[in-house]
């Protein structure tokens, strides 16, 4: 059964309760080729990452279609495998993978700049095929370099400032690191089943044992989403401070497999390789 079929089905049956909260699927928007992230800005236009098409999409939240850049190729606004995507505020930044740079643009999806680091001869401070990227309050871009399994951090004029996580991490050194987020204080790294938490500086803090092996995880108004291909745990940043972490964990009752999730004002978003699923996600008395 295909799943826009399935989905008619989805919305009057697919009722979860999940410790104090019960998640109620609400609809479903996109059409993507084969997306490979998402991110939501604080406006809460939504941007896709389609590896399939090479393409970056701009939808509301009505999965209307604003924008799309791309194509394949390696000039500006072309890309080789985006597969990754974040947005704040004003911007919008691409994990060009095969590439080997990422791409920037402003929130409406026009060209800005690249940032890339092949004409480096220092392997202390140079990334290949970035697969993640984020931008703290303070402007800083965080990479996440595959080739090296580590995360390089960078300031607004794209100095190198410190490795987070790399071989000389110790126990904190990361070995496949999936993807990370960025807090006002932290960096959140999924790595096999563990979520390390770093300090600005690079300085490890703990590492928490998750209950499923993550393939993505995404921040938004100090909420955290985690999901592997089947299920999502999702939790408070003020959880990791508590001695008793116990994330809320939901297993949609669909047929593709969960690509990233995120939540947003009181919902939950699931991207599929070929659409967003939105569960509202409502408190029980």
């Amino acid at each position: 059964m295909k799943l826009k079929h399935y989905l008619l089905i989805l919305l009057f049956t697919a009722i979860k309760v999940v410790s104090a909260q019960i998640l109620v699927s609400v609809g479903q928007i996109g059409n993507f080729n084969a997306a490979s992230s998402f991110s939501i800005n604080p406006a809460g236009f939504i941007f896709v990452s389609d590896s399939g098409k090479n393409e970056i999409i701009k939808l509301d939240t009505l999965g209307k279609v604003i924008k799309s850049v791309g194509g394949y190729g390696w000039t500006e606004s072309s890309f080789d495998n985006p597969i990754d995507v974040f947005a704040n505020t004003l911007n919008v930044y691409v994990s060009d993978k095969n590439n080997n740079r990422i791409q920037m643009f402003d929130k409406d999806l026009n060209y800005l700049s690249q940032f890339s680091t092949q004409s480096s001869n220092d392997d202390r401070i140079a990334f290949r095929y970035p697969t993640g990227s984020a931008v703290s309050a303070q402007g800083d871009l965080f990479i996440l370099d595959s080739d090296n399994n580590r995360i390089l951090k960078y300031n607004m004029k794209g100095e190198f400032q410190l490795t987070i996580g790399g071989y000389d991490a110790g126990s904190f050194s990361l070995a496949t690191p999936k993807q990370f987020a960025v807090t006002n204080r932290e960096i959140l790294v999924v790595d096999s089943n563990w979520l390390v938490v770093f300090d600005q500086f690079g300085n490890g803090i703990k590492k928490i044992k998750l209950p499923l092996t993550p393939s993505n995880i995404n921040r938004a108004f100090q909420n955290i989403c985690v999901n592997d291909k089947s299920q999502i745990v999702f939790f408070n940043e003020s959880d990791l401070e508590s001695g008793n972490f116990n994330p809320v964990t939901f297993t949609p009752n669909i047929e593709e497999e969960i690509v990233d999730s995120f939540i947003f004002n009181t919902k939950l978003y699931l991207l599929t390789k070929s659409s967003i699923l939105i569960f509202n996600i409502i408190l029980k008395n």
